[in-house]
């Protein structure tokens, strides 16, 4: 279930970013099939690297998670260089000759793998809460603080789930786990206020209805509204693959952040459900998953995985149909985006891995005394 949902996310996604970019591709002068293209070699990457990582022992995983940290943290920090740039007012990509990346979508992997690693190896004391808190809150804040200089709230609060998923499946205490939740919603809530443009950007989200105030229909509302249009236009069975009408240079992001409104227009509320059932679907298999390990950093990995892909497919639908203020948040597996697509995948192939090391110990014969 799990593999059978993954798959037709990425086939979905590469089908939906050909649809959603064409019209700019051609505008731009590039190849109608670039998106296809693009997204389609992402996918390539990713699931040979999903393939890799399966079949690698969760042992050199481990060995590997302070590298790989120092690394991640690297690479967030290169975005402050001349080899960074900004896009959509945030400051977290990296050039990388005709190349570019974002590493805090690598930096998921990168803490996912960590944490994990770290939660394994003092699992028997995490009763006490210097041994929970030290050293994973004040690398995850590095990392987290790293990021919101750039001006990238979203990914905060999907790396915060996604830490918070670890801690809980590892069987953290509850009141341990709830003076994390409130740390975390503290910084979150002083990174959003010392930015000016993030708080008018809440306080007009609060304040104005774009669905029946006309003053703003072409300024901050342009982009929810464009994206309601679209999902309208789709009703309950869509108006068939290839013929959104928001793409043709009406909705921004159409084929990244805004893409899950590209897919209720073309293949409507039924395609729409279908794209939500699958993230339940993989929900679903990771949580029975996690009931069947043995061995707390297949647990930890599979539990921050869940809360990963989970409140990141949360979010991005979320700000799709105006429950929250619009972020920076891509749609895992469907949304435009190399580093994110490969990230993903990157993550899936541990958690495969985790799961056959559980196989071969459960049909392992027992040994003898």
């Amino acid at each position: 279930m799990l593999l059978a949902s993954v798959c037709l996310l990425v086939g979905l996604g590469i089908l939906m970013v050909q649809s959603a970019s064409q019209v700019t591709a051609i505008a731009a002068g590039g190849s109608p099939f670039s998106g296809l293209i693009r997204q389609g070699g992402y996918a390539v990457v990713g699931i040979a690297l999903l393939l890799v990582l399966s079949r690698t022992p969760t042992a050199r995983l481990r060995r590997l998670a302070w590298p790989l940290l120092g690394v991640g943290l690297t690479l967030q920090l290169l975005v402050y260089t001349p080899l960074g740039y900004e896009a959509g007012g945030n400051r977290n990509w990296l050039r990388l000759g005709p190349l570019s990346a974002q590493p805090a979508e690598f930096m998921k992997f990168v803490l996912l793998v960590w944490v994990a690693t770290i939660l394994a190896a003092k699992r028997p004391l995490l009763r006490e809460w210097w041994h929970v808190a030290i050293p994973i809150l004040p690398v995850v804040a590095l990392s987290m603080g790293i990021n919101v200089i750039g001006g990238d709230l979203g990914t905060l609060m999907i790396i915060a789930a996604l830490v918070f998923g670890c801690l809980y499946f590892s069987g953290v205490r509850f009141r341990f786990l709830v003076t994390i939740a409130a740390i975390a919603a503290a910084g979150i809530a002083v990174m959003t206020l010392i930015k000016p443009n993030r708080v008018i950007r809440i306080v007009q989200f609060m304040e104005i209805d774009c669905l029946t105030d006309a003053e703003h229909a072409q300024g901050m509302c342009w982009q929810s509204l464009n994206g309601f249009w679209a999902l309208a236009h789709g009703g309950i069975f869509g108006a068939g693959l290839g013929n959104s009408t928001a793409k043709w240079a009406w909705l921004p992001e159409a084929d990244t952040d805004f893409i899950f409104a590209i897919t209720g227009e073309e293949l409507g509320l039924l395609g729409a459900a279908a794209v939500l059932a699958a993230f339940v679907a993989i929900a679903l298999a990771l949580v029975g998953l996690i009931g069947r390990l043995d061995d707390p950093f297949a647990t930890a990995v599979l539990g921050g995985a869940t809360a990963w892909i989970s409140a990141q497919m949360a979010v991005n639908v979320a700000v799709v149909l105006g429950f929250i203020p619009v972020l920076g948040v891509p749609l895992p597996f469907v949304s435009a985006g190399g580093t994110s697509l490969i990230s993903t995948l990157m993550a899936v192939g541990v958690v495969l891995a985790c799961v056959r090391e559980q196989a071969e110990r459960e049909a392992a014969p027992p040994e003898r005394t």
